[in-house]
């Protein structure tokens, strides 16, 4: 069997069980087994592929048949520049991240040249927090970019950090990136031997569980059934870790500070309200590349006394 025949079988058969774009699933499966280029594949289509090469794709095309994420069979996932590691354990980094991330890096280059107004207790280097960090995606590609950033990343699951810190050190930024391990802002209180002082952070950028509890059964199968629930679940309207980071982060960060958070669809009416009767000032919000609103763009009121958990 050739290379083109196997592109055109195996389309039809994701085809036939609903999957999106078959024919580039199918070529980015066939390029992961070879281990060609993609488009590499295109100059072979006469190639006949041997049992050794047909076995484990016939495998990779039942289960993407089965809706299993691409990302999960190839077992990374693109990320900006970055290859970043996905398994059960962490939600499949999306496009609509990067532009949070590209927010981050801009906001954070923007402290880097000028002081925070009223922050005359900190050291030079802007300071920033992935509050849920999950694969490790935005640190990654802010410490990346952003190399006078002091980043820090929050995760509560322990199965996730693990597949944080493995991305940060195949990226390279590993040594960049301080990992705190537990529920909240109480996990970093808790652990005064990370140097942060308070108020420690120029900016907060978070991609929350945002998807009301009653809506998860109605998601992709890609996603219902193989991202994390823990970092999908957003409670009964998909506003309950907003709700938290809106009280709980002033403390941390410094007066003026921006939190940038990604949100779902229908969602940001009622996230502005939310940290505008907390104090916050909205800088508006913005739009993806397919025109929904994604970006909550807030900054901090004055923060009083120390940090709480």
């Amino acid at each position: 069997m050739t290379i083109l025949d196997v592109i055109r079988r195996s389309t039809e058969f994701l085809a036939g069980r609903g999957v999106d774009s078959p024919r580039l699933q199918v070529e980015l499966l066939l390029a992961h087994v070879l281990k060609l280029p993609r488009l590499k594949l295109y100059l072979q289509f006469d190639r006949e592929l041997t049992e050794a090469e047909l076995n484990p794709l016939r495998d990779l095309v039942k289960r993407r048949g089965q809706r299993e994420p691409l990302q999960h069979l190839t077992g990374t996932a693109a990320f900006l520049a970055h290859e970043i590691k996905v398994t059960r354990d962490v939600l499949v980094p999306r496009p609509e991240t990067e532009m949070l991330a590209q927010l981050a890096v801009q906001k954070l280059s923007a402290a880097g040249r000028q002081p925070m107004a009223g922050d005359t207790d900190r050291a030079s280097a802007p300071r920033c927090l992935d509050f849920g960090t999950g694969s490790g995606c935005l640190a990654i590609a802010i410490a990346a970019a952003c190399p006078e950033v002091e980043v820090h990343a929050l995760e509560r699951s322990p199965a996730a950090i693990a597949i944080a810190r493995e991305n940060a050190a195949s990226n390279g930024v590993a040594g960049r990136i301080t990992f705190h391990e537990g529920d909240g802002f109480a996990a970093l209180a808790a652990h005064p031997a990370s140097g942060l002082r308070h108020p420690p952070f120029d900016l907060v950028v978070t991609n929350p569980p945002y998807i009301p509890t009653s809506e998860i059964a109605t998601l992709d199968p890609e996603v219902r059934d193989f991202d994390p629930r823990l970092a999908l679940d957003g409670g009964l309207d998909g506003l309950d870790f907003y709700r938290m980071l809106a009280t709980g982060a002033v403390p941390w960060l410094v007066p003026g500070g921006w939190l940038l958070a990604e949100f779902g669809d229908g969602q940001a009416e009622a996230l502005s309200g939310i940290f505008t009767g907390a104090g916050w000032s909205s800088e508006g919000v913005e739009k993806d590349l397919s025109g929904r609103e994604r970006v909550l763009i807030v900054r901090s009121p004055r923060a009083d006394g120390e940090a709480k958990a």
